[in-house]
C-alpha cells in the first residue's frame, strides 16, 4: 500500500521555482547512488534521490513526482523504482506500477479538484519518449479545459511549489 508523502519524508529538496538546475549546455547526470546500481538514467537518479523532484506519492514498486514542464496543473509522472526502458520491455512493469498510477490519479482529483485525468505513455523515440525509463503521465483535466485536443496545450503560470504543497499537506 502506498502513501502520499509529506514533503519532509518524500521530496528531495528542490530549488526555488525558476532556478536553473543545469546549465543549458549540460545534461543532468545521475549521482553516486544511481551509479552504484550501474544505472545512467535520469529517472533512476530521481528514484535514488540523486536529483531533486517534487515527489507526491511512493510505494514499494513506484514513485510519482510532478513533471517539471507540465501540460496542466498537477501533471505527474509515475515511474517504476527499477529501471525499465519502456512499455515494450519484455517484463510486466506496467502492472507493477498500476496501483501507483491509480492512487496518483485519485490524489490529483481529490486534492486539486480535477474533474478527470488522462494517462499517457510514450514508448520509443518515434512516439515522443524522451527519457528512456518507463513513465506514465497522469494529467489532471478540468471542465474549463476539456477534450483530447487540449491535452498538450500547456496551461501558463503553473506554480509547481503550490501544487506540490496542495498534494502533500
Amino acid at each position: 500500500m502506498g502513501t502520499v508523502l509529506p514533503p519532509a519524508q518524500g521530496t528531495v529538496p528542490f530549488p526555488a521555482q525558476g532556478t536553473v538546475l543545469f546549465p543549458a549546455h549540460a545534461t543532468p547526470r545521475p549521482g553516486p547512488r544511481a551509479r552504484l546500481q550501474g544505472l545512467d538514467c535520469l529517472f533512476c537518479a530521481i528514484a535514488a534521490g540523486d536529483i531533486p523532484s517534487r515527489q507526491v506519492y511512493a510505494d514499494d514498486a513506484a514513485i510519482a513526482f510532478l513533471d517539471i514542464n507540465p501540460f496542466k496543473r498537477g501533471h505527474t509522472l509515475v515511474i517504476p523504482r527499477r529501471h525499465v526502458d519502456d512499455l515494450l520491455a519484455p517484463d510486466e512493469a506496467l502492472t507493477e506500477i498500476a496501483p501507483a498510477v491509480s492512487a496518483t490519479a485519485r490524489l490529483l482529483t481529490e486534492r486539486l479538484g480535477a474533474d478527470g485525468v488522462n494517462l499517457l505513455v510514450n514508448s520509443g523515440s518515434v512516439a515522443g519518449q524522451e527519457v528512456f525509463h518507463l513513465h506514465v503521465h497522469v494529467v489532471p483535466r478540468y471542465t474549463d479545459d476539456p477534450g483530447l485536443r487540449a491535452l498538450t496545450d500547456r496551461t501558463p503560470g503553473i506554480d509547481l511549489d503550490e501544487v506540490a504543497a496542495a498534494l502533500t499537506e
